[in-house]
């Protein structure tokens, strides 16, 4: 059976999906559903759903129009990266505590441990070259997969400690340092975050085939170029967010990260 035209055009112009007035409505249609889902079936998040579609529509735009100029030069990259970095990080610090102040910052800790490292060894070893239009996927995914990491396992271990505040100060009394205390009740809570990034390692291929796999291949690339490129990528993400964790746990457990309410001495 022949494809739909639509499909057909969009197959052999090296798209993964074909970009015509369709494909706009049946986005629309899935963000409604998506709203009215997470807004009525007892989730609470209706609204965060809208505003989080609406936002991806303009920054997605807004980086598409943007992106065509910045990655002609290295200055304008970096600070492109910079800027991706900065907005990491508030989104990351904000969802691991709703303190007062600047504490949300120390988010900048952990996904600079976990990217800058990998980044700069590609960089160092010739790997990625210095041309924006690699430089800039790359640390994005890289940047994007450090979030994750430092959002949930700060969320999860400060949700812990809260939760389990009776046992932290019992360790107190038994004669541990604050620092461990805290650590020994959030570190297994903490390490789930990297969960996700497990799972995908262990199902690409199997259950999912990920975007820069698929990317390569449309782009022309042989599949053993765009295996290659796409466990690479897992991999690096592995190594990211475990950093990326360990920091959050340190922080964590130094009390440089915590709610409003948690130890107050």
């Amino acid at each position: 059976m022949a494809a739909p035209p639509g499909l057909a055009a969009g197959a052999s112009s090296g798209q993964l999906l074909p970009v015509t007035p369709l494909l706009w409505a049946t986005m629309a249609v899935l963000l409604v559903a998506g709203i009215a889902v997470a807004g009525w079936g007892m989730l609470g998040h209706g609204r965060s759903v809208a505003r989080a579609g609406v936002r991806a529509v303009v920054q997605l735009g807004a980086v598409a129009f943007v992106i065509t100029w910045v990655v002609h030069s290295l200055w304008w990259t970096a600070l492109f990266v910079l800027v991706m970095f900065s907005v990491a990080v508030r989104t990351a610090g904000r969802r691991m505590t709703d303190a007062p102040g600047w504490l949300w910052a120390w988010a900048a800790a952990p996904i600079a441990a976990g990217v800058l490292p990998v980044l700069a060894l590609l960089l160092g070893l010739r790997l990625l070259p210095w041309q924006g239009l690699s430089i800039v996927p790359v640390a994005g995914i890289l940047i994007g997969g450090a979030l994750t990491a430092t959002s949930l396992a700060g969320r999860r271990a400060l949700d812990e400690l809260t939760q389990r505040n009776g046992e932290v100060e019992a360790a107190l009394a038994l004669g541990l340092a604050e620092r461990d205390a805290r650590l020994e009740i959030c570190r297994t809570a903490a390490a789930t975050s990297l969960v996700p990034a497990l799972d995908q390692t262990r199902t690409v291929g199997l259950v999912t085939l990920p975007g820069a796999f698929v990317g390569m291949l449309l782009g022309g690339a042989t599949p053993l170029a765009a295996g290659a490129v796409q466990l690479f990528v897992l991999i690096a993400l592995l190594a990211v967010e475990g950093v990326a964790i360990v920091v959050v746990l340190e922080l964590v457990g130094r009390g440089l990260v915590r709610r409003p309410v948690q130890w107050r001495r």
